[in-house]
């Protein structure tokens, strides 16, 4: 962000234009939230203090009643020139009192130390039981998301300037944003991680037939229940014809269903037709799922690995990985992807693009912040994953749905199986099962028009 704003103001655009811009984007939004109540606006030293005095400005102008209380800032400079642009009182924190709205202006980007014990005790007495609109961030938070501070405030609605920041969507901050607001201020900005957008997925075409659709394969093992599980997702989700293989693959799930026993599993996964391969849900940790796994790797299906087989490959299966030749997908959550690329420093979409780049494959990192990472660099987050997808089985449903758009989803397919995991959990209501989320996902992808 901080790249793109020096690249405006050197093709031209004066920093005191954008930040009026900044301030009036938020005033606007103040107003709109304020619903008549009175504001108060707590202003930083820096720009981000530039952008509140602009807002309180704006909000005078409207007719609302607003006041300002500020800590001590620079006497140069765009921020200084709106402080003194305000031209009314302005009040210190520690004399200042609670209002019904408080919009939070104390620090943005680019802090790396938790905030002073006394100001963080002032910024929680004034903005206890309020509404509070933070700009661009709630102060004391690290906009990348690589380490979280003691003290840092909380919001009801964070109004993000110009870009969403990491600690907008990932990290244990993102929780103490409310709900975010993007403010565009109309400048240029990398082509970098973006959030998940509802795919448009097309019906199967007039002359589909259940090859075309995509043939997958889910290879059973130890726990049969979670490779069933996962078979039928993929079923559901759009493949044309799904083979649950394995020594014990049971007897429940849907008749469209075609079992296969898994004597020879390297001639199994040799079929040509082949759209994806699935290895991992229930797969155990014996010897048998070692050699599942070889077989699986040396297949040249596009191939899907979840859960136990991670966890089987470790450190060392990375470079296995990035020498196969046709695509592949891992779908860790974070243990399971610390068990296979470490403990490594920087924020969850840094980790995962890094690892994406070293195993040369996609990876779907789950958790309440989905990161999805490509190996050309591609990066995809899926921001707010519903709190009740945290029961068994759920993950075997999206490692499902993902073998099963592999066929016609392309590049989009990871982004397309975590938009349809995430919706069909909202369509399941509250306290579901794995087994009731399959049911949703029809409805998901009708929506996908």
């Amino acid at each position: 962000m901080r790249a793109a704003e020096d690249a405006a103001f050197a093709s031209g655009i004066a920093q005191d234009a954008l930040m009026d811009r900044a301030g009036l984007a938020v005033a606007r939004e103040v107003r709109r939230l304020a619903l008549g109540r009175s504001v108060l606006v707590l202003a930083g030293g820096g720009n981000n203090g530039g952008d509140a005095f602009v807002c309180a400005r704006y909000l005078r102008q409207w007719g609302i009643d607003v006041a300002v209380a500020a800590l001590p800032g620079h006497t140069e400079g765009a921020a200084a020139r709106m402080r003194a642009a305000w031209g009314d009182a302005i009040t210190d924190l520690t004399e200042a009192t609670p209002r019904p709205v408080v919009v939070d202006g104390l620090f943005g980007i680019g802090l790396s130390r938790p905030l002073a014990p006394d100001l963080a005790g002032q910024l929680a007495r004034l903005t206890r039981d309020t509404f509070v609109i933070a700009i661009d961030l709630p102060s004391g938070i690290d906009a990348d998301a690589g380490q979280s501070f003691d003290g840092a405030a909380h919001a009801d609605c964070t109004i993000a300037l110009g870009a969403l920041k990491p600690a907008h969507v990932t990290g244990p901050d993102a929780a103490r944003m409310g709900h975010v607001l993007l403010a565009d201020l109309g400048i240029t900005l990398p082509d970098a991680a973006r959030t998940i957008a509802r795919p448009v997925i097309a019906p199967p075409a007039r002359d589909a037939h259940k090859y075309s659709r995509g043939l997958v394969t889910v290879l059973a093992g130890a726990m049969p229940g979670a490779a069933r599980l996962a078979a039928h997702a993929a079923l559901t989700a759009g493949a044309g014809y799904v083979i649950l293989a394995g020594d014990d693959a049971g007897i429940g799930g849907p008749d469209a269903l075609v079992r296969r026993p898994l004597d020879d599993p390297h001639s199994l996964l040799a079929d040509e037709r082949l759209a994806a391969v699935l290895v991992g849900p229930g797969l155990g940790r014996g010897d048998a799922a070692g050699r599942l796994i070889d077989a699986a790797l040396a297949c040249v299906a596009p191939l899907v690995i979840d859960g136990d087989a991670i966890s089987l490959l470790g450190e060392a299966g990375v470079e296995r990985i990035a020498t196969r030749s046709a695509p592949t997908f891992l779908t860790p959550h974070g243990g399971e992807f610390d068990r296979m690329f470490g403990n490594g420093n920087g924020n969850k979409i840094d980790r995962t693009a890094q690892a994406a780049l070293q195993a040369r494959a996609t990876i779907v990192h789950k958790g309440p912040d989905t990161v999805i990472a490509s190996p050309d660099g591609t990066v995809t987050v899926s921001p707010h994953a519903l709190s009740w997808l945290s029961t068994a089985g759920t993950g075997d449903v999206l490692a499902g749905i993902l073998a099963a758009r592999l066929r016609s989803g392309g590049d989009r397919a990871a982004a397309e199986a975590v938009w349809l995991h995430s919706r069909a959990a909202r369509l399941a209501g509250p306290a579901f099962v794995a087994d009731t989320l399959v049911d949703h996902l029809g409805q998901a992808i009708a929506e996908c028009r």
